[in-house]
């Protein structure tokens, strides 16, 4: 009895398995028309690919362009700042000589009017003195013109700098 046990096992077993073949067998092949509508699929999406490759290489060659330009510029504006610190610092100093220049000749004329009671000579002394003044004067203003066109020249740069980032 064991072996019909054992033979019914074994058939039924393998009616399953041609019933599995049966429905592979039952299930429609893909067609040619199938095959042809994915491979063109396939190609659409690598065509679609590629075109996007080609995108983000012109987008990356935008960026390293801008950013070479953003280097320059800023390695322009440094050394435009580094050259405009030196003339102020040298006017500066300019400056400062001059206005000692300026008590040295006042100091000079307070004793030469005080040593020499000739009007004449205290005459041409105070005005000698009003002239260094007054020369005094046009370097402090042309000073504050240096500085004034400085700050213009960097004013007029930031917005140019702006609307070009804003361009990008």
């Amino acid at each position: 009895m064991t072996e019909t046990i054992e033979f019914e096992y074994r058939i039924s077993t393998a009616l399953d398995r041609i019933g599995r073949g049966l429905e592979v067998l039952a299930r429609p092949a893909p067609s040619v028309a199938d095959a042809v509508g994915e491979a063109a699929e396939t190609m659409a999406l690598r065509e679609a690919l590629a075109a996007e490759r080609a995108a983000n290489a012109q987008l990356s060659e935008r960026v390293r362009a801008i950013r070479d330009k953003q280097d320059t510029t800023l390695g322009a504006l440094e050394r435009k700042f580094a050259v405009a610190t030196r003339e102020l610092e040298q006017m500066a100093h300019d400056m400062a000589q001059f206005k000692r220049a300026n008590a040295d000749l006042a100091e000079a004329n307070r004793a030469l009017l005080e040593a020499a009671p000739d009007a004449a000579l205290a005459d041409a002394a105070l005005r000698a003195e009003l002239d260094s003044l007054r020369a005094e004067r046009a370097a402090d203003r042309a000073e504050l013109d240096a500085i004034l066109a400085g700050l213009d020249a960097l004013l007029a740069a930031e917005p140019e700098q702006t609307a070009e980032g804003q361009d990008a």
